[in-house]
């Protein structure tokens, strides 16, 4: 066994999907051989989520030439089978390779060749690095020197796009608040220092992306921040996080504190006569404080709720000083850019929308987990491609695009490109990049009252239109799920959101319908025949449901009947049984116990 403890890094994916699938114990396994008088010759760290969420627990070997070696769905036998080989082997990675029990749990090459098959950028880092050790950061390329030059006609000339949701050039954001002359704070009576925001409220279902690079490399957060601060005059900064992330917080923190130990940020940065602070902010989890005025009046300490505009936060935002906000993403992106060149980052994507983007992918899809694509791949690559397609083969039915905000988009619009004008003009938007893929099982009218449910409850309360608004809505939306829809309903709909669209404040009380709306225009008949014929052809919407007994082939043996919670179900034992409408509450269970399908639903 060779004596240098650290010729192989061994990186646990420790990001949250990781630690649910089990990583601990991995991690624990493998510490506990080290512990050991015949410790391993390697050393053994956590890292963040590599993206492919669907293979976890994921172990990654670093080798000496910096080549990684991935094994997937690994669980502690395996991880006792590693140790045990590390503690024999002269030639560890040979050892590794020839041993048929570890080679079983490497990645395939099929997996392989698809999560490597764009290369990545603002996830570049991630589940390659230990995102509590800032050497390994800088050792990634990180932290070099503090940014200089024209910084921000760099990032013009990348044409990075904010990647929270709106999609606004991110130059222009960071410009308006350099231009901007800091004012008289109207609370301390003081200057008002220029403020950078990190928004990290990521509040979308199926939403995870900003998570996952907090978790896997808070570092290019950070250093993406300290370059908004330099080319904007900023001196303060502020990562507004949800306290459902404590891991990310948690890193996060630990990255910051590193930061400032060796000089990156704080007092004097880099040795200069620049200075930047940085700190965290939990937020409550409201899901409009992801608008940026909502998000401003949080971090001040009130209700957080939008306000009009102008002015815009670069030039009256935090406690009045000249702000400039953009997600995790979009900060995520600028060490890459500062690094490689504006243009380097221009070359990827399509005209109207430059780079990579990063997309969630859940729902009924093979591979979920995180995706880094180019812009200008289609929809249907990001979701057969890249996602492995619908579960079990299933048909596709319809894919969900920008959360509550954005819209249902169906199988004939597939070839759509990820573009921001050509997502926008199918009625849905891109979003902060959650994909959330549906098959034949769902039933759109129920899916969009699930997302008008969301909105409704997640509404600040401050607009009529929206706060009564979006409550009428689900009410008519309720109701036609539960078989009382009624003639008329659908107009009700369609005139509810011109009024919440024109009436809304904000861009998330604006967008709320969208899901409806989409939903209207491409799956017109489920609607109709929800209201008209009382049927959902999903076979999805509990009041809707009817069973029914196929007396050729019930048998009489009782299981149904003594399985129902309602008595629903009449019969002697060897005689053919039937289902009382009026005391069925379309449960199902009838249906999963009997052995014979004798029980139908229509």
């Amino acid at each position: 066994m060779k004596t240098n403890n650290h010729q192989l890094k061994i990186l646990i994916g420790m990001g949250s999907c990781g630690l649910a699938a089990g990583a601990e114990a991995i991690y624990q396994t493998l510490q506990n051989s080290q512990d050991t008088t015949q410790k391993l010759a390697c050393s053994i760290e956590p890292t963040g989520c590599f993206g492919s969420c669907y293979l976890e627990p994921i172990v990654s070997i670093q080798t000496q030439d910096g080549t990684f070696l991935d094994f997937v769905k690994v669980d502690t036998a395996w991880a006792q089978q590693l140790a045990h080989t590390l503690q024999t082997a002269q030639e560890p990675v040979a050892a590794i390779l020839s041993d048929t029990a570890l080679v079983s749990k490497q990645i395939s090459a099929q997996d392989n060749s698809t999560l490597h098959k764009y290369p990545r950028i603002a996830i570049r880092n991630c589940g390659r690095i230990n995102p509590e050790n800032i050497d390994d950061y800088i050792a990634a390329g990180g932290y070099k020197n503090l940014p200089t030059g024209d910084i921000i006609q760099q990032i013009k000339e990348s044409g990075l796009s904010g990647r929270g949701g709106a999609g606004f050039p991110t130059y222009f954001k960071w410009n308006a608040l350099k231009e901007s002359v800091a004012t008289i704070d109207t609370h301390t009576g003081t200057l008002a220092h220029k403020a950078i925001i990190c928004n990290a409220d990521e509040g979308d279902p199926g939403a995870f992306m900003d998570r996952a690079i907090l978790e896997g490399d808070p570092h290019s957060v950070i250093e993406g921040m300290l370059t908004a601060a330099v080319a904007t005059g900023a001196s303060e900064g502020i990562v507004y996080v949800r306290a459902e992330y404590p891991l990310a917080i948690q890193r996060l923190q630990t990255a910051i504190d590193q930061a400032v130990s060796r000089g990156f940020i704080g007092d004097n940065c880099f040795g200069t006569d620049f200075s930047f602070s940085l700190r965290i902010k939990a937020g409550a989890g409201a899901f409009v404080c992801g608008e940026e005025t909502a998000l401003i009046a949080s971090l001040e300490g009130e209700r957080g709720m939008p306000r009009l505009k102008p002015p815009f936060p670069a030039q009256k935002g935090y406690f009045d000083a000249p702000t400039n906000i953009n997600n995790v993403e979009t900060f995520a992106n600028v060490p890459w850019i500062m690094q490689h060149g504006g243009m380097s980052f221009a070359k990827i994507g399509t005209e109207n929308s430059k780079g990579n983007k990063v997309f969630a992918l859940t729902g009924k899809i093979k591979h979920g987990g995180l995706v880094e694509v180019p812009m200008g791949v289609t929809l249907r690559e990001c979701i057969y491609t890249m996602g492995g397609g619908v579960k079990e083969d299933k048909p596709f039915k319809a894919v969900q695009l920008g959360g509550p905000s954005g819209g249902c988009i169906p199988e004939s619009l597939l070839d759509t490109r990820i573009d921001y004008k050509e997502l926008s003009a199918t009625g849905a938007i891109m979003g902060s990049g959650g994909m959330v893929v549906m098959d034949e099982s769902t039933c759109m009218v129920d899916m969009a009252r699930f997302f008008l449910d969301f909105t409704c409850k997640e509404s600040c309360g401050k607009c009529t239109s929206c706060r009564v608004g979006t409550k009428r809505m689900l009410e008519v939306l309720q109701r036609i799920v539960d078989g009382k829809g009624k003639s008329g309903d659908i107009e009700k709909l369609e005139n509810l959101a011109a009024n919440i669209k024109e009436g809304a404040l904000c861009g998330l009380g604006q967008t709320a319908p969208n899901p409806v709306l989409t939903a209207l225009k491409y799956f017109k008949a489920e609607f109709d025949d929800h209201i008209d014929k009382k049927v959902c052809t999903a076979k999805s919407c509990r009041a809707l449901k009817k069973f029914l007994i196929d007396a050729q082939k019930c048998i009489g043996c009782t299981i149904c009947a003594r399985k129902c919670p309602t008595q629903a179900i009449v019969g002697s034992v060897k005689e053919k049984h039937s289902i009382k409408d009026e005391a069925c509450t379309k449960c199902g269970i009838c249906k999963s116990v009997c052995k014979f399908g004798a029980v139908v639903e229509l």
